[in-house]
């Protein structure tokens, strides 16, 4: 043993401050800034609520004093309790009732199934909301009188607080306090009130149910999928959570997947009147091909169930108020757009009591527009050269709008409008990346900020701009990370061939020496609407690998967010052309750079960044040394309906653009190239990457690969990013390094 330790030692004393840092350092989750434990905001605006970390306890903080602190649940206090731990619980509004659930299994994206229970606070007890457990998306009235779930794709509501019903049973009567909705639901056909694959993923749909505010109504869509194309994964025993079930022959998970042009499910929206008993269709104008995106119970005293619709191109946007009593419904809002309307917009929706609000960049920017319930615009409440990136809430007392922007497109603040005078306050100073969490009447509210050089802070404000206490500035975290054996990120614009000003940044070496020539890696995202260049904090292998002798550099190109309309626009119908060009153009400024060695720049990316990494090394003028292309598209055919479509339209209306992608351009395929791929990857499917490399099989191309057995997109889990991202550096090493 001896012999090996005067080397260690030796390495130590030689090496640089900053050789002291390893790779995971940079990679691993549990690196990584904290944040705060989630919270829910009491009705009354005094307190909120927050989960301990471990599950078994739910405390009611006041928002005004610190130390004003209530247990008001503890797992171990409940009577003839088996569970230990809590995976999460939602707080009834009245406050007397907590519904919370364990043995959480995901289905897939976001769905899952897990045990819920019922604790009545006052009595102190426990109890199961069905007798088999294994329930979806359960959800409380609002006035906690009721308990709307799904179980095997149909819904039930089970009675709280009102009177059990009676109902007759033969000739005798019993009580029920749980009603079957309906009962046609099927796995892989019909599912009521969970979204399906595709609005989960793009729409960010999680759950249809809505209530009205008296809880007499429930209103939920229900998806037909039995048209939709069945897909397939096969699953392994493996190491990482193995599954000793397939530890001789593989297992299979199938779920439907929408691809570009292939038939969606089909849409429609039920309610329920609970003091009826009565199910209904609302018959509204929505064709096959049509999208459902939202659906909520306005504010109003006699409450409409507000429905938004959108078409299958995602350009043309509709709202509809029904009166859920007899199901008739009036249009109150219809817009239509020469491109996409983005999903935050139809999802985004906001209705108060006389009024509603909703996101349009119908000027050329992102602004806020307050209509009425008739359909008429009564005024735009933001306006100007930005663009609102997150809409918060109205304050009815002060008459007050607070919405986030971006202040230039690498900055994000928080700002608020009067709706009595429509003067726009700002309610930060400085530059930076600002985010709010409003307490129930805008007296409160967490704000989150971080720049390029601070590391996220949370901190409690009244809205009356007052510090009231600090809950989180990762002072230790920024003790070690904004030491001065990190490198920084250093903000720049260029031009594009087309005369567009592009932001971008670059991480240089520590020890940066002008006169040298360093190897760069391009560093790219490049889908629409995203942003990678930003004055936020970010610390992740980028600045590792710069460490270790590289110029990093990331060039947000046309088609990402935060610079108006038009520079967005820039790529509908073409995805892949101007990003490349752009992307083509920012490795041309990076080889112009006295301290880049021309000749040894790589390109990274993942997912659309693993679309254009492949896109940039195939093309004429590309001059990367290599590439890593980690969970791609390689043709946007694959991809799913909702999301390829909101950008391309169907291959069968624009079959021009989808015949510009990697596996259309193989054979021009430049520079060593490292794939890299989930075996489980619901999201970007395995067909991507294997008909791109059965491609260049046949083309006699040589290039490296990977493969993560049972791992989805993000390729997580069981520490794997550790060896992944060494994989990656490795790899750069040996085709970048002389």
């Amino acid at each position: 043993m001896k012999k090996y330790i005067l080397p260690v030692i030796t390495a130590v004393l030689c090496c640089s401050a900053a050789n002291a840092f390893e790779l995971d350092d940079f990679v691993l989750s549990g690196v990584r800034v904290k944040g705060i434990p989630s919270s829910q905001p009491a009705l009354d605006g005094r307190y909120y609520y927050q989960f301990n970390n471990e599950g078994t306890m739910i405390k009611r903080y006041s928002y005004k004093k610190e130390k004003d602190v209530t247990t008001f649940f503890d797992n171990a206090k409940i009577p003839d309790n088996s569970i230990k731990a809590w995976d999460g619980y939602t707080m009834s509004s009245d406050e007397k009732s907590i519904l919370l659930w364990e043995g959480s299994r995901y289905i897939y994206r976001y769905s899952f199934t897990a045990n819920h229970y019922i604790y009545n606070i006052k009595e102190n007890k426990l109890e199961r909301l069905s007798e088999a457990g294994g329930e979806e998306i359960a959800t409380l009235s609002p006035d906690g009188s009721k308990i709307a779930y799904v179980k095997d794709n149909n819904v039930y509501v089970r009675y709280l607080l009102s009177p059990p019903k009676e109902v007759s049973v033969g000739v005798a009567n019993r009580i029920v306090d749980t009603d079957k909705i309906t009962t046609d639901g099927k796995k892989n056909e019909i599912i009521n009130a969970v979204p399906d694959w595709v609005y989960q993923e793009e729409f960010g749909v999680l759950n249809t149910f809505t209530w009205s505010a008296d809880g007499r109504y429930l209103a939920f869509i229900r998806f037909d999928e039995s048209q939709v194309p069945m897909c397939s994964m096969e699953l392994y025993e493996g190491e990482c959570r193995p599954n000793t079930d397939y530890s001789i022959h593989p297992g299979r998970y199938d779920y439907k997947y929408p691809a570009a042009g292939e038939h969606n499910s089909v849409v429609s929206v039920y309610c329920y009147d609970t003091e009826r008993g009565e199910l209904k269709k609302i018959e509204l104008p929505i064709a096959e091909d049509d999208y459902v995106p939202s659906i909520q119970f306005d504010k109003q005293s006699n409450p409409h169930l507000m429905v938004v619709k959108e078409n299958r191109a995602q350009t043309h946007m509709n709202i509809y108020a029904v009166n859920p009593a007899i199901g008739n419904y009036e249009e109150v809002y219809d817009e239509q757009s020469d491109m996409w309307i983005d999903e935050d917009v139809v999802t985004g929706v906001k209705y108060y009591d006389g009024f509603f609000v909703v996101k349009s960049n119908r000027d050329g920017r992102t602004h806020l527009y307050k209509y009425d319930y008739s359909g008429k615009l009564l005024k735009q409440i933001s306006s100007g050269n930005y663009d609102v990136t997150a809409y918060y809430g109205y304050d009815e007392a002060k008459k007050l709008f607070y919405f986030q922007t971006n202040k230039g497109a690498l900055n994000r603040t928080l700002r608020c409008a009067n709706d009595v005078t429509g003067e726009v306050k700002e309610l930060v100073d400085g530059n930076g990346t600002y985010g709010a969490s409003f307490n129930s009447d805008f007296t409160y509210y967490i704000r989150r900020f971080s720049d390029a050089t601070t590391p996220d802070q949370f901190v409690l404000y009244s809205i009356d701009g007052k510090r009231v206490r600090d809950l989180q500035l990762n002072e230790e975290y920024a003790k070690k990370y904004t030491s001065p054996e990190i490198p920084r990120r250093e903000f720049f614009t260029m031009l594009n061939d087309n005369g567009d000003r592009m932001n971008g940044y670059i991480i240089k070496p520590v020890d940066f020496d002008p006169s040298k020539k360093y190897p760069c890696i391009m560093s790219q995202y490049s889908g629409p609407n995203s942003q990678q260049v930003l004055n936020k904090w970010k610390m992740e292998w980028e600045e590792y690998f710069a460490m270790q002798g590289y110029v990093i550099a990331c060039v947000d190109g046309r088609g990402t967010g935060g610079q108006g309309k038009a520079f967005l626009k820039a790529i509908y119908l073409n995805l892949g052309r101007y990003e490349t060009e752009d992307q083509l153009a920012a490795a041309r400024y990076m080889a112009e750079q006295p301290y880049v060695d021309a000749d040894r720049i790589g390109i990274w990316g993942w997912s659309f960044g693993g679309f254009e990494s492949l896109m940039a090394m195939s093309q004429d003028d590309s001059h990367y040394a290599c590439g890593v292309a980690i969970a791609p598209v390689t043709s946007w055919k694959f991809y799913d309906s909702i999301y390829t479509e909101r950008f391309m339209l169907t291959p069968q209306e624009n079959p021009d653009g989808y015949n510009y992608a990697p596996l259309d351009l193989t054979d021009k395929l430049k520079g060593k190239l490292l794939i890299m791929f989930g075996s489980a990857d619901d999201n970007v499917r395995i067909v991507n990457s294997m008909q791109y490399i059965a491609k260049l099989h046949s083309e006699n191309q040589q290039f490296e690969m990977m493969v993560y057995p049972n791992m989805n997109h993000s390729i997580n889990g069981c520490g794997i990013r550790l060896p992944l991202y060494q994989r990656v550096l490795n790899f750069f090493d040996q085709h970048l390094k002389r």
